[in-house]
């Protein structure tokens, strides 16, 4: 690979952007271009300081920037590295959690909101219960090696789990050792338009394109025991599924 400076170009400080904007700019078009591709790792902020003659400071503000953008991910004891897109099989029943370990990445969850309530008349249509039937709801904020992916709001009928402090970390934890983890749902796709509240959250710009997936997962007895509606960052997920002809052919 060619030096970051060969890759970037030289650092103006007559420039009218400031010299962390510049390094900043410089990196994002060398990811967009491809010149820097998906896992491959940075040199350490004291080199890029010393190749660009700045400060360890404006590098890692540069860097700050672009992690906060979804470009660059920070893994402990490794280094900083280009986040690639994270392909999402659409065909299999896995967690967020699950996805991400299986991919190697640390994943980790701020939850925003945990409460109890009754039913509303979307969720009592969409999951088949009788208007004032309890229900837990969570929201939370998801991230992969420490960078925002989705935001996702779940409910939960109040049968499923012995209680809301039940949910720890993982929400398919609990539903599993309460007996009540989905073994198969149905998925919607579709593509949305984020608002300045789910862009602030999510580290992007108010408009931006996202994905919004929507879940009812059923119990093994045909109950409904989910219903989520997580909005994915569109410039970090690829939603896969696996097609197969099953008539016979001669």
């Amino acid at each position: 690979m060619a030096s970051f400076r060969e890759l970037i170009g030289g650092l103006d400080e007559a420039h009218s952007l400031p010299l962390y904007q510049q390094l900043q700019r410089g990196l994002r078009q060398a990811i967009e271009n491809k010149a820097l591709r998906a896992e491959d790792a940075l040199p350490p902020e004291r080199e890029l300081a010393e190749e660009f003659s700045v400060s360890r400071i404006t590098v890692r503000k540069a860097l700050d920037g672009l992690v906060a953008e979804g470009l660059l991910t920070r893994r402990q004891g490794s280094g900083t590295f280009v986040l690639g897109r994270v392909e999402k099989n659409f065909s299999k029943l896995t967690s967020f959690t699950e996805d991400m370990l299986a991919r190697g990445r640390a994943p980790s969850s701020v939850w925003l909101r945990k409460s109890e309530g009754t039913v509303t008349p979307e969720e009592s249509l969409t999951m088949g219960l009788s208007p004032g039937t309890p229900v837990y709801r969570f929201s939370r904020l998801r991230f992969a090696d420490e960078a925002p992916m989705a935001l996702e709001y779940c409910t939960v009928p109040a049968f499923c789990l012995p209680s809301i402090e039940a949910v720890g970390s993982s929400l398919y934890v609990a539903l599993e050792e309460a007996g009540y983890r989905p073994a198969r749902a149905l998925q919607r796709l579709r593509a949305v338009l984020f608002t300045s509240e789910q862009a602030q959250l999510l580290g992007a710009r108010e408009k931006d394109a996202g994905l919004l997936v929507e879940r009812r997962g059923f119990s093994r007895d045909g109950r409904a025991v989910e219903f989520s509606q997580s909005y994915y960052r569109g410039d970090t997920y690829d939603f896969v599924a696996e097609l197969s002809d099953t008539e016979t052919r001669a």
